[in-house]
């Protein structure tokens, strides 16, 4: 799996995928999806699908794909390694989120929500199969439903294997685009009640800049460390300093919005003698 160019660019998102098999663009075919990397406050949110010709089903079978949580790092790697080699009846495609991404996705204006943009990726994916001239007549999807039944649909978790190992590569092989010098890179499993995470966060925090691109800034784990460690920040409308020149001459945009009572006119003694007022109606 070459994650070069992810590792060149980490803060974006890519798109990294095998050739596709010319049975799949014949025959009828499968495709299983699922994600990695969902809750983490560091590294990447990995999704990918991997298909094959529903003629295949037993020959993916015995590839012996195993359930990736129950396997070791080394174990994962070995699987899709083996995986990968079965080029002429299993294709697979990988999107790979940047932590960059998911922040200023989920902090935008217009927000966008980590449930969307994990949704049209996933459909980006099949779409992508389909473009590629996948001949798709099963779509099997790991987050819908219960887990047993997609296991015994699709017998074998290999999107799983495939999403887990290129997540746990990128995150191992991280490029950090900022000069940090020499920075620790033992972050845990960037799951936010990690200690080794809750450690890392808290040893590697700029008071000015915040994080490098590696954190997700949108997770409220970073942005709670943000608010009680780091430096305010303060904008000139919010300055209330008596004795600063922004404060005597520029008044404050709050000021525009606050309703102002409206003072009643003057009425000269004459006509409060006499108790006149003004005439308003005929």
């Amino acid at each position: 799996m070459d994650l070069a160019v992810f590792e060149r660019e980490n803060s974006r998102s890519h798109l990294i995928n095998s050739p596709v098999p010319e049975k799949c663009r014949k025959e009828d075919c499968c495709l299983g999806i699922d994600e990695a990397g969902r809750g983490p406050v560091l590294g990447p949110m990995v999704y990918g699908i991997c298909y094959c010709p529903v003629s295949c089903k037993k020959d993916l079978e015995e590839l012996k794909v195993a359930d990736s949580k129950t396997l070791s790092e080394a174990e994962r790697e070995r699987l899709f390694e083996k995986l990968n080699t079965a080029t002429d009846f299993i294709g697979w495609a990988l999107h790979i989120l940047s932590p960059n991404v998911i922040s200023t996705s989920m902090q935008q204006r217009a927000k966008y929500n980590l449930n969307a943009l994990s949704h049209d990726t996933a459909i980006g994916l099949i779409q992508y199969a389909l473009d590629a001239g996948v001949q798709l007549t099963e779509v099997f999807v790991d987050t819908v439903g219960p887990a047993e039944k997609y296991q015994a649909k699709l017998k074998q978790k290999f999107p799983e294997l495939e999403v887990t190992v290129a997540r746990d590569q990128v995150v191992k092989d991280w490029k950090f685009l900022e000069d940090l010098g020499e920075i620790d890179a033992n972050y845990g499993s960037g799951y936010p009640n990690d200690p080794k995470t809750k450690e890392w966060l808290a040893k590697h925090l700029d008071p000015v800049f915040g994080y490098p691109q590696f954190v997700r800034f949108s997770w409220s784990t970073a942005q709670s460390i943000l608010e009680s460690k780091a430096a305010p920040v303060l904008w000139a409308d919010e300055d209330d300093d008596a004795d600063g020149a922004a404060g005597k001459s520029t008044p404050s945009v709050k000021s525009f919005f606050v309703q102002k009572e409206v003072s009643q006119p003057r009425i000269h003694r004459f006509f409060q003698e006499r108790q006149l007022e003004p005439l308003v109606d005929l």
